[in-house]
């Protein structure tokens, strides 16, 4: 595939062969090759744990986009400042479905940023 034969300098130029393109699925393997395949759709149904799961993945990625910009912002420099290797959506996320105040407020600490608030 054209893809597969020129991935050194896709991947020279930020494009990262990952993800869906198309109707094709891709990915790098451990050693730096680009595997291609056809999209195929799945062959039974979302379980309903997979539904619960998706959608409290969804629910939190709505609460995301709702907070105000300052507040996106905090949860992205305190992710930084605390050196975690994770942005700061990925650190609400967590948050949001396995809530730990100890480790938010470890991370407010470290960084100087308030996060949550306790009542």
């Amino acid at each position: 595939m054209l893809i597969d034969k020129h991935h050194k300098v896709l991947k020279l130029i930020g494009f990262s062969p990952t993800g869906d393109l198309g109707p094709l699925t891709g990915y790098t393997t451990k050693r730096g090759k680009a595997v291609w395949f056809l999209k195929a759709p799945p062959k039974i149904p979302p379980t309903g744990w997979q539904t619960v799961q998706r959608n409290a993945f969804r629910m939190n990625a709505f609460a995301w986009k709702a907070l105000p910009p300052e507040q996106r912002a905090n949860w992205m420099d305190a992710a930084h400042l605390a050196r975690l290797t994770i942005t700061g959506f990925n650190l609400f996320t967590w948050y949001h479905l396995r809530p730990d105040p100890a480790v938010i407020r470890t991370i407010e600490r470290i960084s100087g940023i308030k996060l949550i608030n306790t009542a």
